[in-house]
């Protein structure tokens, strides 16, 4: 696999991968919040189970499977995205050969919704949860339901990071019939509101929080 600055200057030759609210630059070969996904991933050693769910061309499970890999620990990575915005995530064969390009072989990735998820074969064979991404549908509920339906296997240690918690916003992503606004922000309210979580808010980008079980 390339070092890390060569494989830092292949992400960037694509520009749907500095897109999306992750506080990129490419002027200097900034990966923004990148770092913290990576820099995070790095940090948890030995045979690690990551879940990313949602991303528009796969930027952050990218950056946690490359943490993951250059670990040298098997760390692997579920990804779920029902690819609704386009095509993209349709076809398998296509998807691999996405991520090879980039030296990634630890992502497996599932093209469904998390409620379709949820009860599956491989959701039962998720025990443990090392890293929780949540980028999925940005609304109040769905956040919900995608952190609940791992929660109760986040390990003591686990770190769940949730895109787009800065701010209520209307998207049309997925068509100006579908707009809907974004209310993740509420849902951190009310995480913020138990006595079992720290959250920590990171304000650069679209918003991240970091919510880790005390």
């Amino acid at each position: 696999m390339n070092d890390l600055a060569a494989w830092i200057g292949e992400i960037f030759s694509n520009k749907d991968l500095v897109r999306m609210g992750h506080f990129q630059r490419v002027e200097d070969r900034n990966l923004g919040l990148g770092w913290i996904y990576y820099g995070l991933a790095r940090l948890l050693r030995g045979q690690r189970q990551a879940v990313m769910i949602g991303s528009f061309r796969g930027f952050a499970p990218m950056m946690v499977a490359r943490a993951f890999q250059d670990n040298g620990e098997d760390g692997r990575v579920t990804f779920i995205d029902p690819s609704l915005v386009d095509d993209f995530w349709k076809e398998p064969e296509a998807v691999s050969a996405h991520f090879a390009s980039y030296g990634i072989d630890s992502i497996t990735h599932h093209c469904v919704t998390t409620q379709d998820f949820r009860g599956s074969e491989a959701d039962r064979a998720i025990t443990t949860v090392d890293l929780l991404f949540v980028d999925g549908l940005h609304t109040h509920e769905q956040a919900r339901f995608d952190y609940e339906t791992f929660e109760d296997r986040l390990a003591d240690d686990a770190i769940t990071l949730f895109h787009d918690t800065g701010s209520r916003k209307l998207s049309r992503i997925y068509g100006a019939a579908s707009a809907y606004n974004f209310s993740v922000i509420d849902y951190m309210a009310d995480l913020r509101q138990r006595d079992d979580l720290d959250v920590l808010e990171l304000p650069f980008g679209e918003g991240v929080t970091l919510v880790r079980k005390r």
